[in-house]
């Protein structure tokens, strides 16, 4: 009898070890698989960051210029101050996405909400973007931080008091 319960002791203790075994090696397979997937998001979100890094650069750069000396020389205003208006008005990524996507496809002073900047530039030009193209571009000007033109930051604070553009804008 003694010899009996030996046998299925062993046999419980052998089976615990088989079982705890193979959750370790299940489990583990599974975090492998988990952290792949997060490398292979990580690596689609990366890629699609450069792609609309150079959608931005070759398509808004040529305009929004950030190697300009002075506000005097620029043709339309720097990114970064696209991106403080509108983060200004639009809380949520897809609100700013969308209202930045609305007005790159039709760009008419009277959808403008930089006023001051149409006052100085007139409305942007009408471009041939696809909307997908504006989309990605968009985001990225929302997810990024934006390269900025060494004289902005002052130009910035001598024009705009209190955070505020000069008073001929939308504002909340």
């Amino acid at each position: 009898m003694v010899v009996v319960a030996k046998i299925k002791f062993i046999n419980m203790k052998t089976n615990f070890i088989l079982i705890a075994t193979l959750v370790v090696i299940f489990s583990s397979c599974n975090k492998q698989k988990n952290e792949n997937s997060k490398n292979e998001i990580s690596s689609t979100t990366e890629v699609e960051n450069i792609e609309a890094l150079k959608l931005f650069q070759q398509n808004c750069y040529a305009c929004h210029s950030v190697t300009t000396k002075s506000h005097e020389e620029i043709i339309a205003p720097p990114m970064a101050a696209v991106k403080r208006r509108y983060m200004k008005e639009y809380d949520s990524k897809e609100d700013f996405v969308k209202a930045v996507v609305a007005y790159a496809s039709d760009p008419k002073a009277e959808n403008a909400l930089m006023i001051g900047a149409v006052d100085k530039f007139k409305a942007m030009p009408k471009q041939k973007f696809t909307k997908e193209d504006l989309t990605k571009i968009a985001s990225y000007i929302y997810d990024n931080e934006i390269e900025t033109p060494e004289w902005f930051e002052d130009h910035f604070q001598q024009n705009h008091k209190n955070g505020q553009g000069m008073g001929r804008g939308r504002n909340k």
